[in-house]
């Protein structure tokens, strides 16, 4: 079988399955496991590097709203690879190739055409899904059950750890992006529940959406989530200084107390594969350190307060 995945967390979740040699071609941002970086890349983004968020938030809201694709699929290497199966999704134009991109392209390949398999998860639970519907896809279910339950054994973990070690549910806001401010959607307030936290601006189940920094002053979270969709910590980074000039910043309870965590976005909480279980775990992590242990892992989360040596 040969698999073009669409999708950096459909890599991830065809190599969690043992299907590493038949993934033929991926994407730009497929970059876990190392392995995956061999492949060829059969998408490229039209967003030009070097950007602001604000200004890559500008060319997402008028492209979207056009209906022009951010992405571009390279129709001359999908027709040589002759895949067997396609693994893609309707669920966010911002985050891969546009469905309907996909379509059109599989309609140029000669009969019989590959397998599409739309991957559209807004939950948890959709995403232990979608690896079970790959799993069934590519004719390995009982892997796919192995993987699952691997999966939903950790999460059981964490949830039962947090009932019975648990009092209190600090108020916890995860930040998409800053520039301007997005609160976490789908499944990220889901795993702030989980992890014993009290997410009242995230969106569970929803996309996310642009919030006002008001909301975010009133509520006042005790810990403060910065999780920018794509972008690694480095990248992130650039961006802290325009949440520090915001008023009020340093009144909140999550500054205060030095709660102000900055996560590698490019591999957690923004991808629907199976690392969603380490998001969770990090997740833990930040809410309750004294259960689960404090982040010590500077490659996945960054304390803001240690960054400025503050």
């Amino acid at each position: 079988m040969k698999i073009v995945s669409l999708l950096p967390s459909a890599t991830e979740i065809a190599f969690a399955l043992g299907l590493g040699d038949s993934v033929v071609a991926v994407t730009h941002e497929c970059d876990y496991p190392s392995a995956a970086l061999a492949k060829p890349h059969i998408t490229r983004s039209i967003i030009p590097p070097g950007l602001s968020s604000r200004e890559i938030d500008a060319i997402v809201t008028n492209k979207i709203g056009d209906s022009h694709s951010l992405y571009t699929i390279d129709s001359e290497l999908l027709q040589a690879l002759q895949p067997d199966l396609i693994l893609t999704q309707q669920l966010c134009d911002v985050c891969a190739v546009a469905y309907d991109d996909v379509v059109a392209a599989v309609c140029f390949l000669p009969e019989p055409r590959p397998q599409v398999l739309n991957l559209e998860p807004t939950t948890l639970s959709d995403i232990l899904e979608n690896i079970r519907q790959v799993g069934a896809a590519a004719g390995i279910p009982e892997k796919a059950e192995q993987v699952i339950a691997g999966l939903q054994a950790r999460i059981d973990d964490v949830r039962t750890t947090v009932a019975h070690f648990t009092e209190t549910r600090p108020r916890t806001v995860l930040l998409e992006w800053i520039d301007p401010l997005f609160c976490g959607g789908h499944w990220d307030p889901e795993l702030v529940e989980i992890a014993g936290g009290h997410d009242a601006l995230g969106r569970m189940h929803e996309p996310s959406t642009q919030i006002t920094w008001d909301s975010i002053r009133e509520f006042d979270p005790e810990v403060l989530v910065i999780a920018q969709c794509g972008f690694p910590i480095e990248r992130s980074i650039e961006d802290i200084p325009i949440l520090e000039a915001l008023p009020g910043y340093t009144d909140l309870a999550a500054v205060r107390n030095g709660n102000v965590y900055l996560v590698n976005g490019s591999d957690y909480f923004s991808r629907p594969g199976p690392r969603v279980v380490d998001s969770l775990e990090l997740m833990a992590r930040m809410i309750h350190p004294a259960i689960f242990g404090e982040p010590d892992d500077p490659r996945k989360i960054l304390r803001i307060n240690a960054l400025l040596g503050k």
